[in-house]
């Protein structure tokens, strides 16, 4: 990574599943992951809870002597649905505040393999990239092709101009968890000039929480 400017990443949000997947790679890709993180010295945000993916790299982040922080929705916790959180727990009351929090608390983003809530979270963190209500790099972590589907779509529908091709670059993929790291570090965020006109932060005068409420 020669002559690119580097960006410090402190604490990164995994997405992932709350199963396991049907091929071993997936977790053990989870757990390096989780090893990545540690030996970088890279704190780690999740969902919370010990199930699946989720379980494998906080498990491991914190072997490794780091602070692992999950944001759970208090509905979860009843009934210890999801398990016991690897390290400090904030409680809130919604699956959209529990992203809020994420986004905030958070300079970078990766996904691994995961259902519905994973795709979710994944493209709710793009669209607010690309409405420039961040500028945190997101990736994916492509195991055994897991996410080759996906990539495929969104460069569809990038022929089809739905989708930008200065867009298109918000979303970085991977093969290997360094690989990953590394292009992360590297991102440099390239706003749409009509977009980046939008002020979502709160004016000098006045604190005020971002209105997250807009969807593409």
């Amino acid at each position: 990574m020669e002559g690119v400017l580097v960006r410090k990443i402190k604490k990164n949000c995994v997405f992932c599943g709350a199963n396991s997947g049907k091929d071993v790679a997936f977790v053990n890709a989870a757990f390096h992951l989780g090893e990545v993180l540690g030996k970088r010295k890279i704190d780690l945000v999740y969902g919370g809870g010990k199930l699946g993916l989720m379980g494998c790299v906080s498990t491991a982040v914190a072997q490794h002597e780091r602070q692992v922080l999950g944001i759970i929705p208090s509905a979860f916790t009843i009934n210890n649905l999801v398990g016991e959180t690897c390290g400090k727990e904030i409680k809130v009351a919604t699956m959209q505040e529990r992203l809020v929090m994420m986004m905030e608390l958070s300079d970078a983003f990766i996904a691994l393999p995961g259902g519905f809530g994973t795709l979710e979270e994944l493209f709710q963190m793009i669209s607010w990239a690309q409405l420039n209500i961040h500028n945190k790099p997101i990736g994916v972590l492509n195991i055994n092709g897991f996410f080759n589907g996906l990539l495929s779509f969104v460069d569809h529908a990038v022929k089809q101009e739905f989708i930008t091709p200065r867009a298109r670059k918000i979303l970085i993929s991977a093969t290997t968890a360094d690989e990953l790291v590394d292009k992360l570090q590297a991102f440099r965020f390239e706003p749409d000039p009509a977009l980046s006109k939008l002020k979502w932060s709160p004016s000098s005068s006045q604190k005020e929480k971002l209105d997250l409420t807009l969807r593409l």
